[in-house]
């Protein structure tokens, strides 16, 4: 006798329920450690990618978290407004590149309708694959995956935060509309008479010029129009001189009104966040440092994100100690399970003993029985773990917008290789009690 695989396979094939119950143990032990290290490294480049266009955001004191978060990641907040001269500075400081605004306040169907400038869109996603740049206040570009085409036309919705209080400190008023309301107003009834609550539609339509390349983040769902047209639609100051057609208050004239820098510092309204691409790699900690003052702050998104990394790291850090307590729990009852089966099955080692088999067949034999049950469910483990980290990452995905990506890489493998090592290990115990046992002891009981 010197393959013991046949035995082993009738072993398992005799009491197959308790087989499969063990080798499952070991795989939803494995598959924890392998979904928590596989979904936050997803988690990381995914939020990395979405940030790297992103070079410096500068925005009015208070969180810098909040600020990245709902201009990186395009989540509602309402953020404070900058001093409207603040964006002609940085657009003419020699030291940047371009400074791009960035305005929210009204959506469409759930896709955030973001004011900004045709630098910032360029920088975002490179070369338009179809259609144009916008070139008046009428016109937009939309993301990879908002469900608009080139030609159609929609009429933007009032709003995208949670109350008129929030929108209006979003569009840079707040104690009145662009109609001269005070913003209380609006908590009982739109501008046109609709109650509030109720969708409230521009009478400004918006026509679809061009689409973004995919870009893997939150911008892919948003629909960018000059901030010309984000100021204008709410009555605000729109930054550059107006002719008669522009400002005729029966029939006004938007195609008459330019797009885009240079603009008149006195003209200007409020934003809540400029992304400034630097010219160098020392000009931008130059304008950070320069930026950072009473009337603003001025961050790198990179830097904001390993804050958050820190944070994340903590939680991953207690659910891989769980995960490993876990592990060693699960192994240790998987032990004290074969014990009990291996004592079972004394009188049939006995037998096996007496008809020739060698101490050191019925070693492996029960050897390899165990090792096969704790290889089996570590690399079913894998498989579950990935499954897992692809899940949630579909759902982080559905609620963020940002495009993640699973995969198995060297961590997640040591994890396996290290839970079947240790099993490899810890199955000698049982196979060295019976290889020890006298064949005479074996038969008797």
């Amino acid at each position: 006798m010197f393959n013991p695989l046949p035995l082993v396979r009738a072993h398992l094939k005799q009491s197959p329920v308790s087989s499969l119950a063990l080798a499952a143990l070991i795989a939803l032990a494995a598959a924890l450690g392998v979904a928590v290290s596989a979904q936050d490294r997803a988690l990381r480049a995914g939020s990395a990618a979405a940030a790297r266009p992103f070079d410096i955001v500068v925005g009015a004191p208070g969180s810098e978290t909040q600020l990245v978060l709902s201009t990186v990641f395009l989540q509602p907040a309402s953020l404070e407004l900058m001093p409207a001269g603040l964006l002609a500075r940085l657009a003419t400081d020699e030291r940047v590149k371009f400074a791009a605004p960035i305005g929210f306040g009204d959506s469409w169907h759930g896709h955030s309708i973001v004011g900004t400038s045709a630098d910032f869109i360029a920088s975002l996603a490179g070369t338009l694959p179809e259609g144009r740049m916008f070139g008046h206040i009428g016109e937009a570009v939309v993301g990879a995956r908002v469900p608009l085409q080139v030609g159609e036309h929609f009429l933007p919705t009032h709003g995208q935060f949670a109350s008129a209080e929030a929108e209006a400190v979003a569009l840079g008023n707040d104690d009145h509309d662009g109609d001269g309301h005070d913003a209380d107003d609006h908590d009982h009834e739109h501008e046109d008479g609709e109650p509030a609550g109720e969708e409230h539609h521009h009478h400004a339509e918006v026509n679809i010029v061009g689409r973004l390349a995919p870009t893997g983040g939150p911008w892919d769902q948003a629909i960018l129009v000059p901030i010309e047209a984000t100021w204008w639609v709410h009555g605000l100051p729109v930054g550059h001189p107006l002719d008669a057609a522009a400002t005729d208050i029966d029939h006004p004239d938007p195609d008459g009104i330019p797009v885009g820098p240079p603009w008149d510092e006195k003209l200007l309204s409020g934003v809540p966040a400029i992304v400034v691409k630097p010219v160098s790699f020392s000009a931008a900690y130059g304008l950070r440092a320069d930026y950072r003052s009473a009337e603003s702050i001025a961050v790198f998104p990179a830097e904001v994100l390993v804050q958050l990394y820190g944070l994340l790291g903590n939680v991953r850090d207690i659910l891989a100690g769980l995960s490993i307590m876990t592990q060693a729990l699960v192994i240790g009852a998987v032990l004290v399970a074969v014990l009990a089966l291996t004592v079972r099955r004394r009188r049939t080692f006995g037998v096996l003993r007496a008809m020739g088999a060698t101490r050191a067949y019925i070693f492996s034999l029960i050897w390899c029985e165990v090792a096969l049950l704790v290889a089996g469910g570590a690399l079913a483990g894998l498989g579950l773990g990935y499954g897992a980290a692809a899940g949630l990452s579909r759902l982080v995905s559905g609620k963020t917008d940002m495009a993640m990506t699973v995969s198995l890489g060297l961590p997640e493998l040591s994890l396996a290789g290290i839970i079947i090592l240790v099993g490899l290990i810890l199955a000698t115990v049982p196979a060295f009690l019976i290889y020890r046992e006298p064949v005479t002891r074996a038969l008797r009981d």
